[in-house]
């Protein structure tokens, strides 16, 4: 992987992007830390995949959201009792 300063990066895009292309994913600095990186659109879709759900994946999904909710059977759950003030 090739590391490109934010600098070179904007001023060299075509070459920043054709070696993406061609090499694979570059690294962007910015102050000597590491930024960014450019990878083919490709390997992003192969990721995105490959990744868990996301949380809206998951509310929006048509399955059931209970089976790992726990609740207490009514009435058995632990209340605190409040206190009067006088």
């Amino acid at each position: 992987m090739h590391t490109w300063p934010v600098q070179d990066a904007k001023a060299r895009f075509s070459e920043f992007l054709e070696s993406c292309l061609k090499d694979g994913p570059q690294i962007v600095t910015k102050r000597g830390t590491q930024a960014a990186v450019l990878i083919p659109v490709d390997e992003w879709r192969r990721l995105q995949a490959a990744a868990r759900p996301s949380l809206k994946e998951l509310l929006l999904a048509e399955g059931a959201r209970t089976d790992t909710l726990v609740v207490p059977p009514r009435g058995k759950a632990k209340r605190r009792l409040l206190r009067q003030l006088r």
